[in-house]
């Protein structure tokens, strides 16, 4: 199993909470943290924007993530928004099989 972390960034913290909970119950993430409020300074449309927005990561498998980010851009209100994942490469052997249990399929 390829353990990742997806980092997304949402408008406020109920929109990250929202989203957050979207996955989890889809099991499509064990875990979902917001982090909270942050500044964002980007290129949109070709202008330079500042604002505000709330961080969220999530811990899923790797093979989730295409399905995971059609869910998040279902649900999001950016028309472009951030869904990058990165590889888990070591870490806590017994979190690293809960992550894997509560991503799994249900038994049929």
């Amino acid at each position: 199993m390829g353990a990742v972390m997806v980092y997304v960034t949402a408008t406020d913290t109920v929109e990250a909470e929202a989203l957050g909970r979207a996955v989890v119950e889809a099991r499509l993430a064990a875990c979902a943290n917001v982090l909270g409020a942050t500044k964002a300074i980007y290129w949109w449309e070709g202008e330079v924007e500042s604002g505000g927005e709330a961080a969220l990561v999530l811990k899923t498998r790797e093979e989730l993530v295409p399905e995971l980010t059609k869910k998040i851009n279902g649900l999001h209100s950016y028309d472009c928004p951030c869904v990058v994942a990165m590889p888990i490469v070591g870490g806590n052997p017994a979190f690293l099989q809960w992550l894997a249990d509560e991503t799994a399929p249900p038994p049929a």
